[in-house]
C-alpha cells in the first residue's frame, strides 16, 4: 500500500542530503573507519542505477555497515556522539532499501536486524527531533519488508513492533497534523499482518485513541460524544458544506481512516470493545454525514461492515447502528451519484444486513437496544403516550429490572457534551412512574427519585423541566396514595 511520503519527513531528508559531512575528520577522531567511508561515499550522491549495482555486488558489506558484524560495530553505533552524522546515515539507509529490493531481506538475515535502531527512537522526548524520526521512517520501511517477505510472525519483528508503535503514538498525540500523518502513514505500513494488527489494538490506549480523537474533532464532537453525533440531525449536503471540524485536513482524515480500516481487518477482536470503549458506530454514522470525498466514504463504510459482519458481533453491533440512525443514512447515500464498485458493494451489503435486523424488530426492542446502548436520543418511542402505556410495566420488570438500572447508570453520568440525554433519561422515569405508580419503590431503590431530584437544580433547561415532571409524578401519587 504505496503513500506519498509526508511532507515535512520529505523535507527534512531533503535537507539533510544536502549538508556538508566532513567524513574525513570524522575518520581522524575514529567516529567512522576507512571501510565505513569507502562504503558510503560509493552510494552517497550517485544515481539510484549505480547505487543498486553497489549494494547487490557486496550486500554483507553493506549489511555490516548498518547493522554491524564481525568486522565490527554498526557506524550507528561508532558514532554515537555525532548526531549530525547519525542523521545522514539514516536517511542514506532508508534510501538504500528503497533503492535497492535485495538489501532488506539481507538485512532482515542479520542475528539482530532492528538493534542499532530501536536505542534510537528514545534519543529525544522532543517530537521534532530529527534522528527519532528518522529511525521510525527506516524502521517502518524494514519491518514492512519483513511482514512481505517473512509473513509469518518472528520473535525480532513482534518485539520491534511495540517499541515503534510507542514512538509514533507520542506523534500523534502532537498538536502538529505533519507530524500526525508521518505516524499514521507508518502505521499503515506496518498493519499488514495479522500479528501486527493485534500488537497495535494490544496498545490501543497509546496507539488508536488519538487517531479516534482526531475523527472526533473532524466530526465535531468530543470525547463525551455530543448530541449531533446521536441525533442524526445534520444532512449530508449541509455537512459537507459546513467541512471538516477541528481544522482537520483532507489528507489527514483519509490517513486515519485507511490505518482504522486495515485494524478492522479483526473486526471479530475488536468489534464489541472498540464501540463499548468509542462509540465507533456513532462516529463513523456522523463521518459518512461529513465524508467530503468518494475515497473516505469508501473507507467508513468498509469499516463499519468489518465490525458488524462477524456473527459474533451483530447481536451487539446491529442495534447500536440502528440507534444511531445508520439505516436513513445508507438510504440518504444511496441516492448519491457513487461509483467505486467496493465502496457500492458495502453500501449494499451494510442496506441488506441491516433492513433483515430492523424488520425482525418491535418498539420495545428498538427501545431496549437504544438504552443498552448507554446512550439515549429523542426518538420516537420516549414521547409516544401508547409505547409506555403498553410497555411500562414490561421495562420495569424484565430481565430483573435490567433497564431501569440501565437508566440508572446513564443518569448518574454528567453529561457535560450531551445534556439532552439527562433530559430523556428524566423523560423516561416521569413515564414509568406514570404508567406504573405502584412501581414506584422499585424506582426509589435504585436510587432513581434521588437523582431526579438532584437533577432538577441542573444549569440545563431541558434537564430540570425533564426532572421537575418526573418528581410532579411521583408527588400526584404520593398525594393520591
Amino acid at each position: 500500500m504505496s503513500l506519498d511520503p509526508p511532507t515535512y519527513l520529505n523535507s527534512l531528508q531533503n535537507n539533510i542530503r544536502a549538508r556538508p559531512i566532513p567524513w574525513e575528520g570524522a575518520v581522524r577522531a575514529g567516529t567512522i573507519t576507512d571501510n565505513d567511508l569507502k562504503r558510503i561515499k560509493a552510494v552517497d550522491k550517485v544515481r539510484k542505477d549505480q547505487r543498486r549495482q553497489t549494494v547487490e555486488a557486496d550486500t554483507d558489506a553493506y549489511r555490516s555497515l548498518l547493522l554491524g558484524g564481525d568486522q565490527g560495530k554498526s557506524v550507528l553505533e561508532s558514532a554515537a556522539k555525532r548526531a549530525d552524522v547519525i542523521q545522514y546515515i539514516l536517511v542514506l539507509a532508508a534510501d538504500l532499501v528503497n533503492d535497492v529490493p535485495s538489501l532488506a531481506p539481507a538485512l532482515l538475515e542479520h542475528s539482530s536486524p532492528y538493534k542499532p535502531f530501536l536505542p534510537l527512537l528514545s534519543h529525544s522526548t522532543n517530537p521534532e527531533d530529527p534522528i527519532p524520526l528518522l529511525t521510525s521512517s527506516f524502521l517502518a520501511s524494514l519491518i514492512s519488508a519483513a511482514q512481505s517477505d517473512f509473513p509469518k510472525s518472528n520473535p525480532q519483528t513482534d518485539e520491534a513492533l511495540p517499541k515503534l508503535y510507542t514512538y509514533l503514538s507520542t506523534l500523534t498525540k502532537s498538536q502538529d497534523s505533519g507530524l500526525q500523518d508521518i505516524a499514521v502513514q507508518e502505521y499503515s505500513a506496518l498493519l499488514r499482518t495479522k500479528k501486527a494488527r493485534e500488537l497495535f489494538w494490544k496498545q490501543r490506549q497509546d496507539t488508536l485513541n488519538p487517531l479516534i480523537d482526531i475523527l472526533r474533532a473532524a466530526a465535531g464532537a468530543g470525547r463525551d460524544s455530543d448530541s449531533t453525533m446521536w441525533s442524526g440531525g445534520t444532512s449530508i449536503r449541509s455537512a459537507t458544506e459546513a467541512g471538516l471540524g477541528g481544522g482537520v485536513g483532507l489528507q489527514l482524515l483519509y490517513h486515519v481512516l485507511l490505518a482504522i480500516w486495515q485494524l478492522s481487518f479483526e473486526g471479530s477482536l475488536i468489534g464489541k470493545d472498540l464501540e463499548n470503549e468509542q462509540e465507533i458506530l456513532a462516529l463513523y454514522t456522523q463521518l459518512l454525514r461529513l465524508s467530503p470525498k468518494e475515497k473516505t466514504t469508501r473507507l467508513l463504510l468498509s469499516t463499519v461492515f468489518n465490525l458488524i459482519n462477524p456473527s459474533a458481533n451483530r447481536s451487539d453491533l446491529l442495534p447500536t447502528a440502528t440507534t444511531v440512525r445508520l439505516p436513513v443514512l445508507l438510504t440518504n447515500l444511496k441516492a448519491r451519484h457513487l461509483t467505486d464498485p467496493d465502496l457500492l458493494e458495502d453500501l449494499e451489503s451494510l442496506t441488506s444486513m441491516l433492513a433483515d435486523y430492523t424488520s425482525s424488530q418491535t418498539t420495545f426492542d428498538e427501545y431496549a437496544s437504544e438504552v443498552q446502548t448507554g446512550h439515549l436520543r429523542w426518538s420516537p418511542p420516549h414521547r409516544d403516550a401508547n409505547f409506555w402505556r403498553e410497555n411500562a410495566r414490561r421495562i420495569l420488570d424484565e430481565n430483573q429490572s435490567e433497564l431501569p438500572k440501565k437508566l440508572m447508570e446513564i443518569m448518574q453520568k454528567k453529561w457535560e457534551n450531551d445534556k439532552q440525554v439527562l433530559a430523556i433519561a428524566c423523560n423516561d422515569i416521569a413515564w414509568l412512574v406514570k404508567e406504573a405508580p405502584e412501581k414506584r419503590v422499585q424506582l426509589e431503590k435504585l436510587g432513581v427519585k434521588a437523582r431526579v431530584m438532584e437533577l432538577m437544580a441542573d444549569e440545563n433547561e431541558g434537564v430540570r423541566w425533564e426532572s421537575l415532571r418526573a418528581v410532579g409524578e411521583w408527588l400526584r401519587y404520593s398525594f393520591e396514595d
